[in-house]
């Protein structure tokens, strides 16, 4: 056993760690109070992985999906799909949820299944929680617009340049945390240096066009305007994002970078001349100085 205090394990997939997710999380830290350890259990992959060979993209990226359960005082700790799919819904209770986790209580949504092709639902889990003497809370579903908030909902906002959609439903903005990566350059001629971020190959892809942002530098955040795509003014070939941190200098090459996006503001345009192009950046400029201020963040520009 790896825990020697009882548990209250929070139980999902946690993909996104989305409302509904949250909701499910908070349950799990409602238990607190009464000495149990709150403690999310997660996959170490995504059990479509194992199952049939390709998973969703992601949405959240693992390293930021730990600083934010850290930063909401839960403890999380790795199951692995591939050794516990085959279990049956017993098995799983009594393996890894009492013996391994310890558990005192458990947390899930309405639709939570678990066991060999997920066998059991909520009902299950039921019956076991009363005949071993395990508290069972089953969060209710969490909407937006009257709609339930899924990670697959996520993924077609963010797909479509929906940012504001995606991040009601995620709680916070949608983000990623990538190693900036030498440019070409030719921004900082226009008086507008740029961050290269390459994206994870798993990871999912906004819509391309250019979005209003926020660039997290140490300790601090700057509004930001971030083009997702291939620069079509540049003939490039390869997708990244390319950020323009605004009232920041300084060189970021080599360095982690978090990169949040916050509106969708047009598609990439191919432009005639750089002074098109420098006067079409100003106008992103501003616009995302305007919304970043209505957001309430404290512009460092």
């Amino acid at each position: 056993m790896l825990f020697e205090n009882k548990t209250a394990v929070a139980l999902g997939s946690f993909d996104g760690l989305h409302t509904g997710h949250m909701s499910v999380i908070a349950c799990a830290l409602s238990f607190k109070e009464r000495g149990l350890l709150p403690l999310v259990m997660l996959f170490d992959s995504h059990p479509l992985q194992t199952l049939s060979g390709k998973a969703p993209a992601e949405i959240l990226q693992p390293e930021l999906r730990a600083e934010i359960l850290e930063s909401r005082g839960v403890d999380s700790i790795y199951i692995s799909f591939s050794e516990i799919k085959d279990f049956s819904c017993r098995e799983f209770f009594t393996e890894i949820l009492l013996k391994k986790l310890n558990a005192g209580a458990v947390c899930c949504g309405m639709n939570y299944r678990f066991g060999k092709n997920g066998s059991g639902g909520t009902a299950e889990l039921k019956a076991l929680c009363d005949e071993f003497g395990v508290e069972l809370k089953i969060s209710p579903e969490v909407s937006y617009d009257g709609v339930p908030v899924s990670s697959t909902r996520i993924r077609q906002a963010i797909e479509s340049g929906d940012i504001p959609l995606a991040n009601a439903m995620l709680g916070r903005d949608f983000r990623y945390k990538y190693t900036v990566v030498s440019g070409d350059k030719r921004g900082r001629l226009m008086g507008a240096p740029t961050i290269n971020q390459h994206f994870g190959k798993h990871f999912v892809i906004p819509k391309n066009g250019v979005y209003a942002s926020v660039t997290v530098v140490g300790n601090d955040e700057y509004p930001s305007v971030t083009n997702v795509g291939l620069r079509p003014s540049f003939e490039n070939t390869d997708l990244r994002s390319e950020t323009c941190i605004l009232g920041f200098s300084g060189d970021l090459y080599g360095k982690v970078i978090e990169v949040r996006l916050l509106k969708y503001l047009r598609g990439e345009m191919k432009f005639d001349s750089m002074e098109a192009l420098g006067k079409q950046i100003r106008n992103d400029a501003e616009a995302s100085k305007e919304i970043y201020k209505n957001r309430g963040g404290n512009s460092n520009v």
